[in-house]
């Protein structure tokens, strides 16, 4: 049996701000092989981006912290290891693509150099004619003449900037990718575009890939599973099939559904998730879903649901136990 890639086990995840504690993940489960590719959705403040951190640790100094948890990357724990080693490790093995291209790119040095300076990071034993080629050779990947390399990131447009930051994140061709919502800020044409010049890329490079979004139609596309996750925690997964073809799901994820727009309904009106998400500065009991449930009910309020697992499908929610 093939081993996992990323195993995160029980993960907490608390900032310390002016107001109090927020809790942004609260008991993370999930886990991944190598070249699956796992869509993780959910609202803003679901917790999606702080796991992507804490997988890299990454979160901002003096404010988030790691309480409780194992994050297991290709046999270690990630978590007991120091900076040293994940410097090494931060876009060698593990990748992160980050939904604004302009905070990743420096505008004062050219985008081969760029390019070039990741490979020259982890890889000082290249000579420079080695880089050079590798550089022509991950622009021509992402679809850009290598001629280009000596223009600056204000000469491209957003799309192309998006595929410049693709091309320095797979430069050293890593295990996992991490993509932060990649596509939020690019128009619908371009969005398509780099999307599957993503996905063609990680078909070739074998590389195991997170895609962070809250666009349940680009993980259809795009994904083999998807995890939900609701105020820190993962509260239904599966493979596409399971989240999109099954008829068991938490109310939670048919209310992304029913917030999707469908060209062939006849509906005036959408039917959004009434509510805002979890307080979380708040430490909760039960399900953290309840106030917003139109199927609550005293045990949803008294105590936190467990995981029900069918097969490769799993809910977390007392209609399912």
């Amino acid at each position: 049996m093939e081993e996992n890639i990323l195993e995160v086990k029980d993960l907490y995840v608390d900032y310390e701000t002016s107001e109090g504690v927020v809790y942004a993940v609260n008991g993370l489960n999930f886990s991944m092989k190598k070249g699956q590719i796992l869509g993780l959705v959910g609202e803003t403040g679901a917790g999606k981006t702080t796991t992507a951190l804490s997988i890299l640790k990454l979160l901002p100094k003096g404010v988030g912290r790691i309480s409780k948890g194992e994050i297991w990357f290709k046999g270690e724990n990630l978590l007991e290891k120091d900076e040293h080693y994940m410097r090494d490790l931060r876009g060698n093995e593990i990748s992160i693509i980050f939904q604004d291209p302009m905070s990743s790119l420096n505008p004062i040095h050219t985008v081969g150099e760029q390019i070039g300076e990741v490979l020259q990071l982890h890889h000082p034993e290249m000579k420079k004619d080695e880089i050079e080629k590798a550089v022509d050779h991950m622009m021509e990947m992402v679809s850009i003449p290598p001629v280009r390399k000596t223009e600056y990131p204000h000469q491209f447009s957003g799309g192309m900037k998006q595929r410049i930051v693709i091309a320095i994140a797979l430069a050293c061709e890593p295990d996992l990718l991490l993509a932060d919502e990649p596509t939020t800020a690019l128009d619908v044409t371009i969005q398509a575009q780099v999307l599957e010049m993503m996905g063609n890329l990680q078909k070739e490079l074998g590389t195991a890939m997170i895609l962070i979004t809250h666009d349940l139609g680009v993980v259809a596309e795009s994904c083999d599973s998807v995890a939900v996750m609701y105020a820190g925690q993962i509260i239904e997964s599966g493979t596409i099939e399971d989240i999109f073809t099954g008829s068991n799901h938490h109310p939670y994820t048919t209310g992304l559904f029913g917030a999707i727009p469908d060209m062939e309904s006849k509906k005036s009106r959408l039917d959004p998730i009434p509510g805002l998400m979890a307080d979380p500065t708040k430490e909760y009991t039960g399900c953290r879903f309840a106030e917003r449930c139109k199927h609550c009910t005293e045990a949803c309020l008294a105590r936190e649901p467990a995981e029900k697992i069918v097969g490769s499908h799993m809910i977390r929610c007392h209609l399912f136990q």
